[in-house]
């Protein structure tokens, strides 16, 4: 029988102690974790089974939900009883004799209740005991020999304790073998990616124009390489599909609705009698692509409350005549407002004209209130160049001129994911910049590509990271 040590860095770091009994695992919380000082006893608190699924489970439990924090496979092995051949009848008797072969772990334990739920975890006298012994002087996994901060950094899989254990671990990277396996397809087949096996078909078929064009196949290496990175994004929210099945240079449509043949296993939210793709998982982000789906905006509030957005949104959208200099201008100021304000907010470029600016918020405005802040503030920084900016709702009345759009702050509505492609030729990608790039002339709003941005995502990193602090408060402007 199988048994695993998880260190948990939940509310508080312990140790859970886990042993396979009658197909479940008969799980411990230890605060101090196990020794093999046999003059040490671990206080030990039973909690409740956990599925078999979790046995090998390493890598983070998103925060706000039972258990979340980082997890790492601390110990494993196997596992046998002694004195009492009927564990589960042991452990409901209040005393399990049990002999551990783990990688760190050996020799004989006693797991002891001493009342309620509380128990003692011991390790008996023998060949395998070490005096002064310490888990925390072994801090490295066994399964990916790596820390709980390494894994809590960049980690390899997430659990969802509400969902069925078959489908609780999802997979947050696709791995390298992962990813040539599609290049290996041919036309199509099943591959299997991020934890799922997803039907791909017509892999070459051209999807942007270009010199090459990009296919089919290269839109989906690019989504399961950065859909790690987009996750945190489209976490907990609705996702609108700008479809585009017969490529960009078609007209596209959008999609709300999942289609009967989704597959079971896409998170979905029911609301006003629609079916949302949920971006749980980021398999979902690529039946999505593979689905004809070119462009992918999520909601700017949460499943659990539609009604309280946690950015707002600045649009800067040029007009026929706004040359890319204006909207560097206009993006100028309100860096400058922001700067002034003590706001923390995040540019990317639209990969068409413009440039969008998001603005992380603690839940509590509802969408009038922050429709209201992002218009009073763009009504400022319009004010200073009143030629470059007209506030009339049809594009036709603007006189060619650009309009600081603040009508995107309202519930279903959306602006373009960051990393998402565009329907343009070269598939260009709506790219989050740092403020100090509108100072240099070579940046573009469709400079970056599907086939530039991962290396940039490289050396860079995920410059909209701070997107993802919701603590911030919008201040008064007046």
């Amino acid at each position: 029988m199988r048994f695993v040590v998880q260190r948990h860095r939940a509310r508080r770091l312990h140790y859970d102690f886990r042993l396979e009994v009658g197909g479940v695992l008969a799980s411990w919380a230890v605060p101090k974790g196990p020794s093999l000082d046999p003059a040490v006893r671990r206080a030990a608190f039973h909690v409740e089974d956990h599925p078999m699924e979790y046995v090998d489970f390493e890598g983070v439990i998103p925060a706000g939900t039972y258990g979340g924090g980082d997890v790492i496979v601390w110990d494993a092995g196997e596992w046998v009883p002694y004195k009492d051949p009927d564990p589960a009848a042991a452990i409901a008797g209040g005393e399990l004799h049990i002999e551990l072969h783990g990688q760190k772990l050996r020799g004989k334990f006693v797991i002891v209740r001493t009342r309620d739920d509380e128990w003692l975890l011991m390790h008996k006298r023998d060949e395998h005991a070490v005096t002064g012994w310490d888990p925390e002087d072994h801090p490295r996994s066994v399964l990916s020999g790596r820390t709980s901060d390494e894994v809590a950094a960049d980690p390899d899989r997430e659990w969802h304790s509400g969902r069925p254990a078959d489908r609780a671990a999802v997979a947050l990277k696709a791995s390298r073998q992962e990813l040539d396996a599609l290049d290996r397809l041919g036309a199509g087949g099943t591959w299997e990616v991020l934890g799922r096996r997803l039907r791909v078909t017509n892999l070459d078929k051209p999807l942007f124009p270009g010199d090459p064009p990009v296919t089919k196949r290269e839109l989906l290496r690019y989504t399961a390489s950065v859909a790690p990175t987009l996750h945190p994004y489209l976490r907990n929210r609705a996702l609108n599909l700008h479809r585009y099945p017969n490529g960009a240079e078609t007209t596209g449509f959008w999609q709300k609705d999942l289609p009967s043949h989704a597959p079971a296993w896409l998170p979905r939210w029911e609301h006003d009698g629609t079916t949302y793709l949920v971006g749980d998982e980021p398999a979902a982000l690529v039946w999505a692509a593979n689905f004809g789906g070119l462009e992918w905006h999520p909601w700017t509030s949460t499943v659990d409350e539609p009604q309280r957005p946690t950015y707002a949104l600045i649009d800067l959208d040029p007009g026929e005549r706004t040359p890319w200099e204006d909207v560097l201008v206009l993006a100028r100021l309100h860096r400058t407002a922001f700067e002034h304000l003590g706001v923390a907010a995040y540019p990317k470029v639209t990969g068409r004209r413009g440039i969008q600016i998001w603005v992380p918020i603690a839940r509590g405005p509802d969408f009038d209130a922050t429709r209201a802040w992002v218009a009073e503030l763009s009504k400022m920084v319009g004010a200073v160049v009143p030629e470059l900016v007209s506030w009339k709702w049809e594009r036709a009345d603007r006189d060619g001129r650009a309009r600081l759009d603040y009508t995107q702050n309202a519930i279903n509505k959306t602006l373009v994911a960051p990393y998402s492609p565009r329907p343009a030729a070269g598939a260009p990608v709506s790219a989050p910049i740092a403020w100090d790039e509108l100072d240099d002339p070579a940046l573009r709003p469709d400079g970056f590509t599907i086939r530039t941005l991962p290396e940039r995502l490289a050396e860079r990193g995920d410059l909209f990271a701070g997107v993802l602090d919701h603590s911030q408060r919008l201040p008064r402007l007046q």
